[in-house]
């Protein structure tokens, strides 16, 4: 049996029809980007220490902004880079090990196409105020140092109070998936949910951070971000003389000169038995430091014994007043711009007092939790934080400011959860990189996709019943054809038989 006579020429007709309308059919090109990971390497250089971190994130984006999923952090061996203000030229070399970990940490094709940035923060951006040639040496030298990497360097300079918490605003949004979210089939979707705000204490100042509300016009202070597809106009509310070290300063301050014909000066913001010895003018100098009565004011060199009194009632009221009488704080003491509208937003806390007291004094009132604090001996203190008593103390003093923000009206987040989701992907203490990163994504350029030929699904529906009932009339032709000559050779054989 030949291959013609199980294969007759309508079928061959019908194929090449089928043929000819394939190749007819109207198609487009469908882009198809290779799925890769990317890298970013940001470092922090705070007051006390540099942190390089790697940022990993897939050419997968959402509406041209990255989805970072990993992190990792080298901590630089050495002082924080303001500290090498006398000798610049020391300063790249202490970088050395940590950038040789990066190029080991991320593949060799991946360096040219990897961004490097360095940001300086409090201490650099306060030696550049009092010594700004001293500041420009130092990022000179930091320049030279990363550029002899083999990463795509973008830049060593003081990170601006406001960008800093504008990247730390996006950090904190984007742990909490407040941006988007996964839905069932894990693609991305929006979240609905509204943005959070972020309220960070530094040494010197406090900052709240808020997205404005939408239809109003941003200060000149706000900074527009473009993120997932959406612009977001961010405006920070700065704080000065209240960060950590200038509360305890003008605290120290009111207690001296309110009981200054003591021998021993009682603080009640201390833990029991702590005690310091304390200079009048390491407390009362500088732009922060305010005096009842200018006439009556101790010796610049005078010293003074302070001894904690470990009183939680005593500390909170004692705090109220401190703030209350406070003239450099608007967001203390006076209405809030209408435009921000900051009552309306939920404040996740940044500040090491805060994380110590979600971890050990886990309680869902404040006020409560901030009087077992306040009420912790020394001995508890350093058992819990696993650290100096030195690096405490004033912990019970933090959150007794936290606690007046909560009363004016400020709803503050003190779940733990999400302390533990952002440690996931970076440092509470350096979100501002992870926000840096995220922002940077809109404006690196994305890989060229490849292109496949695709087809209307209706058209690919049709072609495809076309080719079932070809193959199904082909086979039933080919099995009817076989059946009939199998029958034809039946009956010769018989034929035969027959005649013999």
């Amino acid at each position: 049996m030949s291959w013609r006579e199980l294969l007759p020429p309508w079928l061959v007709i019908v194929a090449g029809l089928t043929g000819i309308v394939l190749l007819c059919v109207s198609t487009k090109d469908v882009p198809v980007t290779p799925l890769r990971t990317k890298y970013g390497v940001v470092l922090d250089a705070g007051p006390s220490r540099t942190i390089l971190f790697i940022y990993q994130w897939t050419t997968t984006m959402a509406n041209k902004t990255g989805v970072i999923t990993e992190c990792s952090s080298c901590v630089v061996q050495g002082p924080g880079i303001s500290n090498y203000s006398d000798s610049p030229q020391k300063v790249g070399k202490s970088l050395d090990t940590c950038l040789n970990w990066a190029q080991k940490m991320i593949p060799a094709e991946q360096h040219s196409q990897t961004p490097l940035y360095l940001g300086a923060t409090t201490s650099t951006r306060q030696l550049n105020l009092s010594h700004p040639t001293l500041s420009d040496d130092l990022l000179a030298a930091l320049t030279v140092a990363l550029k002899s990497t083999p990463f795509d360097f973008q830049g060593a300079q003081i990170l601006s109070s406001l960008d800093k918490e504008a990247f730390n605003w996006i950090a904190v949004n984007y742990v909490l998936e407040n941006f988007f979210k996964y839905d069932w089939r894990g693609h991305l979707v929006p979240s609905g949910k509204g943005m959070a705000g972020v309220l960070s204490m530094g040494g010197t100042s406090t900052q709240l951070t808020s997205k404005i509300e939408e239809g109003n016009q941003a200060p000149k202070e706000g900074v527009r971000l473009q993120l997932y597809g959406r612009t977001h106009s961010v405006y920070t509310h700065h704080c000065p003389c209240h960060g950590t070290d200038q509360l305890r300063r003008r605290l120290l301050s009111m207690l001296i000169q309110d009981q200054r014909s003591a021998k021993t000066v009682s603080n009640p913001c201390w833990p029991l038995t702590y005690s310091q010895e304390v200079r009048w003018h390491s407390v009362h100098a500088g732009p922060c430091a305010v005096s009842d009565d200018a006439s009556d004011v101790p010796g610049p060199d005078e010293v003074f014994n302070i001894t904690g009194s470990s009183n939680p009632s005593a500390c909170v009221t004692l705090v109220h007043s401190l703030l209350n009488s406070s003239s450099s704080c608007s967001f203390l003491t006076r209405s809030l711009s209408s435009a921000v509208k900051p009552l309306r937003t939920r404040f996740l806390v940044i500040s090491e007092a805060m994380d110590f007291l979600r971890k050990s004094v886990p309680s869902p009132d404040l006020g409560q939790a901030v009087n077992k604090l306040c009420g912790m001996s020394v001995k508890e203190l350093v058992q819990e934080s696993q650290t100096s008593l030195d690096a405490v103390a004033d912990y019970c003093l933090v959150s007794a400011f936290i606690f007046h923000l909560s009363t004016k009206g400020y709803t503050l987040d003190f779940d733990k959860s999400v302390q533990t989701a952002f440690r996931e992907i970076g440092d509470t203490s350096s979100g501002w990189t992870l926000g840096y990163l995220l922002s940077l994504t809109n404006t690196l350029p994305q890989d060229s996709p490849s292109f496949l030929k695709g087809i209307e699904p209706g058209v690919w529906s049709l072609l495809l019943i076309l080719f079932v009932v070809l193959l199904t009339g082909s086979f039933m032709r080919i099995s009817y054809r076989v059946m009939v000559k199998e029958n034809s050779f039946s009956n010769r054989n018989s034929s035969v038989f027959d005649d013999n």
